[in-house]
């Protein structure tokens, strides 16, 4: 049996900005909420990368609110980190915040959860280092996941047997 190496969460984690501009926005100046999205599945993708030494793919975005809109001008910062590994998957959380730039004040936009798979030089899923959450924030994030990653399945196993008629 081959023994997976083990990364704390700090090795991967992965924070990036980007300055909305007018391009970004729709008629009311906010930032449009696909183009929040792309930002979040680079930064997320990034981290993934880092965690499984492999290329990475986006497999699901959990549920994503926009808790207030960004305006052009704000500077958005993105912060990732892997919250949960499993043997070639990972659960990538990333925070979304706002920042004036002239003011400095920062605001929580959004946050939300992505799952990757890693993927091998011969094309298929890859396994992955376990994860050490060494924090007490980084636990709770882990177990959080975890319950996340068991709803997650059991609507997915649902979903199939609606399909298939077994339900």
């Amino acid at each position: 049996m081959t023994v997976r190496a083990s990364l704390p969460v700090r090795a991967s984690q992965h924070e990036s900005t980007a300055l909305m501009m007018p391009e970004d926005a729709n008629t009311l100046g906010h930032v449009f909420g696909g183009v929040v999205l792309a930002l979040v599945d680079k930064t997320a993708v990034v981290c993934a990368m880092r965690h499984a030494r492999h290329q990475c793919v986006t497999v699901s975005v959990d549920r994503v609110e926009f808790r207030e809109p960004i305006q052009v001008g704000e500077l958005v910062i993105l912060k990732a980190s892997v919250n949960l590994a499993h043997r070639t998957s990972m659960e990538v959380g990333v925070r979304v915040e706002a920042e004036d730039l002239r003011t400095g004040e920062r605001r929580h936009t959004n946050s939300c959860y992505l799952t990757f798979v890693a993927i091998g030089a011969d094309g298929t899923p890859a396994t992955v280092p376990t994860l050490v959450a060494e924090t007490p924030e980084q636990q709770r994030r882990e177990a959080a996941a975890a319950a996340r990653r068991q709803r997650r399945l059991a609507e997915r196993d649902a979903e199939a047997g609606l399909i298939t008629g077994d339900a």
